[in-house]
């Protein structure tokens, strides 16, 4: 079975989502931990093996990773980046429906 795709809903476990990005479980458990990337776990208080992510933050965590590696940036700003890449995206996707 291989990789889900990225860009429809599923889920990704941890180790999934690292090779996606790609960055080291250390690296995803600190902006989780942080609040800056949402997993969802049941129990809540599940750790980072029972951890799953939405398929669509990989391209929030690859937009964090790339702008703290290029930049020297601290994660809360390329959370911010991110943030501000997903709104500029959804803004172009309504300009583009208005547009039909």
């Amino acid at each position: 079975m291989g990789m889900p795709r990225v860009d429809t809903p599923g889920w990704l476990d941890l180790d999934e989502l690292c090779r996606l990005v790609p960055a080291p479980p250390e690296w995803v458990t600190e902006r989780v931990q942080a609040g800056l990337v949402e997993a969802h776990a049941a129990p809540a208080d599940a750790g980072p093996a029972q951890w799953r992510f939405d398929t669509l933050v990989v391209g929030r965590m690859r937009s964090m990773r790339r702008t703290e590696r290029c930049y020297d940036a601290a994660p809360e700003l390329a959370a911010l980046v991110a943030d501000l890449e997903e709104e500029v995206a959804r803004l172009r996707a309504q300009l583009f429906a208005l547009g039909r």
